[in-house]
């Protein structure tokens, strides 16, 4: 179950996600090992819409879906799945944790890694396994999954060999899609609770 968690993701993110063009995409190397799988998703929320802007290590690509994943320790992700017409499996993710909540329509999560999924990583049960790049930057939400609207997410990251990854999706408007998958203490700072 530990090994699906991240596959899982990433497989419900790529079919999701619609085709469109965009420049294929070629492996970016990192430098870190793999980190030890520990935690399990206990929340996921699917958001529709579409990126104004996505850059991945200075290249720009385009999204249709985004993904907020809670890991039960306190991780999350915002995962992007990647229109990448030569690569499936392009998922993108800012990971960080101790995340806050400014009020009830905005929540920031400062960024400490990115994992980057592709075609070209070793597979675990079939699934590519994500390579973790150490990296320091910021995302912010605005709307709240408690009344499954979010409009809009933006990311800014670094990592450490000197690659920027940015977003700025903007929801269509549908509905955030909320799975709570096991329960878990809650780990976001929120100082109106």
């Amino acid at each position: 179950m530990r090994r699906l968690r991240r596959p899982v993701l990433a497989a419900t993110l790529i079919a999701l996600a619609s085709p469109c063009f965009a420049e294929p995409s070629a492996p970016i190397p990192v430098n870190n090992p793999p980190a030890p799988q520990t935690s399990y998703i206990d929340l996921l929320a699917l958001m529709s819409g579409h990126c104004k802007t996505l850059k991945v290590a200075g290249r720009t690509f385009a999204c249709k879906t985004v993904a907020y994943a809670h890991g039960d320790k306190g991780r999350v992700n915002f995962a992007v799945a990647v229109d990448d017409p030569s690569d499936e499996n392009h998922v993108v993710s800012f990971s960080g944790e101790n995340g806050k909540r400014a009020d009830d329509n905005s929540y920031e999560l400062p960024i400490d890694r990115m994992l980057l999924n592709s075609k070209n990583r070793p597979k675990v049960d079939g699934l590519p396994v994500p390579a973790e790049q150490t990296s320091t930057g910021l995302c912010r939400q605005t709307g709240n999954f408690a009344a499954k609207k979010v409009n809009d997410v933006t990311c800014s990251a670094t990592d450490s060999e000197g690659r920027s990854y940015e977003l700025l999706f903007i929801s269509d408007g549908t509905p955030v899609s909320v799975r709570r998958i096991r329960q878990s203490s809650p780990s976001i700072q929120d100082p109106f609770k």
